[in-house]
């Protein structure tokens, strides 16, 4: 379903006899947030809004400035495949605003589409396409997985191959093109891979994607989950981020001249995201889980560097194949797929146009294997490490301008506030290997 105005929405809404339009947003930490209108309400909510109490939404407002406005991208509308029937019931994205109008500062998506403007003034649209991984399970109670399958594993191994294909449908349904999918690496691991598209396009269908995939398991009777590291001993979830520039049509990226086929702009937003990797972290892997998953041994990129070939470097650029000088591109691969994806899209853009205006020097790519690599052979190569824990994320970001600039003092204060918590709360956690591992000995 392709709308482009209110009257395209409206028109829709009469022609299918919706009953229920869903506004969705996401709160500071990328929880998805949602009400319903009916169909005699949408025409002020199109027009002014909806108003809402953002003091109950994580990271808005304060209780004595809770008025907040919900005003959906009418671009956005399509319907929610699980609530069909004779009175289908639509979405669409909402842009978060003051009473006044003015956009307010405490909106995700505000902050990507404040980001996005300021490539649009150097003549850039961003382009992404995430590889989004994760995990079905008999339940939300503890990590039972459904199959013992492996990376590309067919069936009978791979038992959420119909899970997955069920969710294309739906993805597809919704406008959103799947490029493909399969069995990862660990029992009961699972990747679905959308097409590349502009930034906040892309964010939205991050968003969407992540309660696809879990509704459609519900349905089956099990659970899906984005957790970045569930299941001891096993790889975790990832969301490697590819990402160019364009200029028109032209992949600002690509420069056949080139020995490795990228043009300065790209070296140096490739350069940007390696420099502010680390301050960047706590955005990208923000939970006290992500740091599970970032550890040697287990495919995640541990080690802040970048290379062609080589999978244990944090930044991969794709192999070049002649006539495909549009997909030259880079791949982020730290990220997991329980980020925020319009704050950690926004900073991954934030940092790469930095590189960009600050002429960032590219150091040379790292294709032997880090993992094998001693520490004084790291430290000879200048290969730093991400943060190991929550803790040193948060002391790293609580630093960088980079990102207070990229989201706001707004977010900046409220997301770490929370992270401080959710940190504090951790630390004093006593968990079952301590108890199974010290109790029985002290």
């Amino acid at each position: 379903m392709i709308c482009e105005t209110e009257e395209d929405v409206f028109r829709v809404v009469r022609e299918k006899n919706v009953s229920f339009i869903q506004f969705w947003f996401t709160d500071v930490l990328g929880m998805l947030k949602s009400f319903a209108v009916t169909p005699s309400e949408l025409e002020e909510g199109l027009t002014e809004g909806m108003g809402f109490d953002g003091s109950s939404i994580e990271g808005f407002a304060r209780i004595e400035e809770s008025d907040m406005i919900a005003k959906p991208d009418p671009t956005t509308f399509q319907f929610v495949p699980w609530r069909r029937g004779d009175r289908p019931v639509a979405r669409m994205f909402c842009d978060i605003l003051e009473p006044d109008g003015t956009p307010y500062e405490g909106d995700p998506r505000y902050v990507l589409k404040r980001l996005l403007k300021k490539a649009a003034d150097q003549g850039y649209t961003f382009l992404v396409g995430p590889e989004l991984e994760f995990f079905y399970f008999e339940s939300n109670k503890a990590p039972k997985t459904l199959d013992k399958g492996g990376y590309f594993d067919a069936r009978p191994l791979d038992m959420g191959g119909d899970l997955r294909r069920e969710t294309i449908f739906v993805l597809q349904n919704m406008g959103i093109q799947v490029e493909y999918s399969h069995h990862e690496v660990a029992p009961s691991q699972h990747e679905i891979d959308v097409r590349y598209d502009e930034g906040l396009k892309m964010a939205d269908k991050t968003m969407t994607m992540r309660i696809v995939t879990k509704e459609i398991a519900r349905q089956q009777g099990v659970y899906a989950t984005f957790m970045p590291k569930p299941i001891f001993g096993e790889n975790g979830s990832g969301m490697h981020t590819h990402q160019s520039l364009f200029q028109g049509d032209k992949n600002a990226f690509h420069d056949p001249e080139d020995q490795y086929y990228l043009s300065r702009v790209a070296k140096c937003y490739i350069a940007g995201i390696i420099r502010h990797a680390r301050e960047m972290a706590a955005i990208t892997n923000q939970w006290v889980n992500s740091y599970k998953r970032l550890v040697p041994g287990y495919e995640a990129p541990v080690y802040v560097s970048w290379a062609r070939r080589n999978r244990s470097a944090m930044v991969r650029v794709p192999m070049y194949k002649p006539g495909k000088e549009k997909a030259t591109r880079m791949e982020f691969r730290s990220p997991d797929p329980a980020c925020n994806p319009y704050l950690a899209f926004a900073v991954m853009l934030a940092a790469g146009l930095k590189g960009i205006e600050e002429n960032y020097a590219l150091p040379e790519p790292v294709e032997e294997d880090i993992y094998e690599m001693d520490e004084a052979a790291r430290k000879a190569a200048g290969i730093d490490s991400l943060p190991g824990n929550l803790f040193e994320a948060i002391r790293e970001v609580q630093s960088s301008s980079l990102v207070r600039e990229t989201l706001g003092d707004h977010i900046f204060n409220k997301f770490i506030e929370n992270k401080k918590i959710e940190w504090d709360r951790y630390q004093t956690h006593v968990s079952q290997f301590e108890i199974e591992k010290y109790l029985p000995v002290m």
